[in-house]
C-alpha cells in the first residue's frame, strides 16, 4: 500500500482519467478530498477488502457524493475491486455512478444530497456504541 502522498497522487490521476473518459464530473471536489481519503485509507481506517463485512470495521461516509471518483479510486487502490473498472465511471451497466453507490465494494452508503452524511455517520456511530463495538464511523 502506498504512503498517503503517493496514494493522493494516484487518486487524482485515476480521477482525472475517469472524468475525462466519462466526459464529466465535479473534478474540483474530487481533487479537494484526495488528500483526506489518502490519509484515511493509508492506515487510519480499519477496513480492507477481506474484512468489508466485519461488523467491527470502520466506516467512511463521503457526504459529497459527487466526489465519488475520488472514493472509487481510493477503494480500487486499496484492492476492493480492479483498477480497470475505474474507466467504467458513469457508463450504462457500470456500478460506478456519478454519486457514491453503496453496491460498490467498500462504499458504505449511497450519497448525493449534501449534508446527509452527518446523520448517517452519527447513526452508525451510535449503533456501534450500543453494540459495544470498537468500530468508528466518520463522514467527510
Amino acid at each position: 500500500m502506498p504512503n498517503s502522498i503517493e496514494l493522493a497522487r494516484k487518486i487524482r490521476l485515476h480521477a482525472l482519467e475517469m472524468c475525462f473518459v466519462s466526459k464529466g464530473s465535479h473534478i474540483g471536489g474530487v481533487f479537494s478530498c484526495a488528500d483526506m481519503l489518502a490519509v484515511l485509507y493509508s492506515g487510519v481506517l480499519n477496513v480492507s477488502p477481506k474484512t468489508q463485512n466485519d461488523p467491527n470495521r470502520d466506516r467512511l461516509i463521503l457526504s459529497k457524493g459527487h466526489s465519488a471518483p475520488a472514493l472509487y479510486a481510493a477503494l480500487a487502490e486499496k484492492g476492493f475491486f480492479e483498477l480497470s473498472e475505474l474507466l467504467t465511471l458513469r457508463q450504462n451497466g457500470s456500478r460506478l455512478s456519478g454519486h457514491v453507490y453503496m453496491k460498490v465494494p467498500g462504499a458504505e452508503f449511497s450519497t448525493g444530497s449534501l449534508g446527509q452524511g452527518i446523520g448517517v455517520a452519527c447513526g452508525m456511530a451510535l449503533a456501534a456504541k450500543i453494540d459495544k463495538s470498537d468500530s468508528r464511523a466518520t463522514r467527510s
